[in-house]
């Protein structure tokens, strides 16, 4: 092959003037092509880093439910590089829906197929857009997740299954209503008022009523000391007042000073008579 330089443009500008290494000169036309030819930028090849992550720990995180991007992020890799590892797993997933949707729940008599179909089929939800996901968790089982269309949007179903002893756990209401389990209902326990060693206290909202204060009245200086509590009231007023307070009867305290000084009523009886 005979290497040759460049010596210039030709004087009319159309051709380009070569040489070898022998003295002989050479034309070249400078066409479109030769243009595009000498412009056209030179692709530097993408190197990709060593990755971050192994292929076996990409592949569990993607089993373990992390999207491509994220695994991506933490691998270093492109996306197009991790979708490639995820074929398999992605495989995986799908075959474990397919055992589910086979298996029965604990008291169903059908598969969780059917038993889908029967709830939601009659309420008109079009079973095209229904669609399923599954992940591992850590103990070994899978979370599989049904989503489908309804009058909030998107409700969502949920169970714990077991692939080797092909077994459910509900995880939520929506679950259990697939299922036909008893929804347990929410009812607002009510603080028990006599839970503290039988003490009564308000119930929350209530505002606590001050005690009524019932009058005690001694005979026989009813009408003396109720004169003297309150002057200008007469008595038998405050004999109705008594009633109006739930008392029924009176009753008799002894004074200061048969407290003090063990005075009965007969000697005080005897001492006026003198």
């Amino acid at each position: 092959m005979t290497e040759l330089r460049v010596v210039g443009r030709t004087q009319d500008g159309e051709h380009i003037e070569l040489t070898d290494n022998d003295g002989n000169k050479f034309l070249v036309r400078v066409s479109d092509s030769l243009r595009a030819s000498v412009n056209e930028r030179r692709l530097t090849p993408v190197v990709e880093s060593s990755p971050k992550l192994s292929i076996k720990e990409i592949q569990a995180r993607l089993r373990s439910g992390e999207s491509y991007s994220d695994v991506a992020n933490l691998s270093g890799l492109s996306t197009e590089k991790i979708e490639r590892y995820a074929s398999p797993i992605m495989q995986e997933r799908a075959w474990i829906i397919e055992q589910a949707l086979k298996a029965s729940p604990k008291g169903a008599s059908l598969p969780l197929s059917e038993l889908v179909i029967l709830r939601l089929a009659p309420r008109g939800v079009n079973m095209n857009q229904v669609s399923w996901n599954t992940w591992r968790l850590e103990d070994g089982t899978w979370h599989l997740v049904l989503t489908y269309p309804s009058s909030e949007g998107q409700s969502e179903a949920s169970w714990i299954f077991d692939p080797n002893k092909r077994s459910f756990v509900s995880r939520d209401d929506g679950a259990r209503w697939i299922n036909g389990e008893e929804i347990p209902s929410k009812q607002t326990v009510k603080n028990d008022r006599m839970s503290n060693h039988g003490v009564l206290f308000p119930a929350e909202g209530e505002s606590p009523q001050p005690p009524r204060l019932v009058a005690v009245r001694t005979d026989p200086m009813v009408d003396e000391r109720a004169e003297e509590l309150a002057p200008g009231k007469d008595p038998k007023d405050l004999e109705a007042d008594a009633k109006k307070d739930g008392v029924t009867r009176r009753i008799s305290i002894p004074s200061w000073d048969d407290i003090m000084f063990g005075r009965s009523k007969k000697k005080d009886d005897s001492e006026e008579e003198l």
